[in-house]
């Protein structure tokens, strides 16, 4: 099958071809058939990503994310809404690391599993956030 024109000149563009697909799949893909009822994740990404930037310096839940983002503390969002933390990872987070962009490091099993999220070396390399203001170091206490 012949290239397209626009393949033609990524070809030779891997950077360009990258941020086509990853824009392409990102934003314009819809992942709702995914979800078992065809659930729409209501956000923007220009918000995701900026929570993400900051949350995801350090290793970061679902439940942290869907926290801040969505409000209630994380322990209810485990306990009570698992639906809203399945919705999210499959529109933002599983995205973004099939993209590259994302590492999802898993700890535990069965019911006691718990899925950590880091931002990988790729996420500063490809991603300009509007502030893109490096995140303090995280206070421990």
């Amino acid at each position: 099958m012949p290239l397209t024109k626009l393949a033609k000149e990524l070809r030779a563009r891997p950077a360009a071809l990258w941020a086509h697909l990853a824009r392409h799949f990102l934003i314009e893909t819809d992942h709702s058939r995914y979800t078992r009822h065809g659930d729409r994740l209501v956000g923007d990404w220009d918000i995701f990503l900026g929570i993400v930037n900051v949350e995801a310096e350090t290793a970061v839940t679902e439940e942290r994310l869907c926290s801040v983002l969505f409000g209630g503390s994380e322990a209810e969002i485990r306990r009570y809404d698992y639906h809203l933390t399945a919705t999210f990872y499959i529109h933002v987070l599983r995205p973004l690391c099939w993209m590259g962009l994302l590492e999802e490091h898993r700890v535990g099993k069965g019911m006691e599993r718990r899925e950590f999220f880091t931002k990988t070396p790729l996420w500063h390399a490809a991603l300009t956030l509007s502030p893109d203001e490096e995140p303090k170091a995280p206070i421990l206490h």
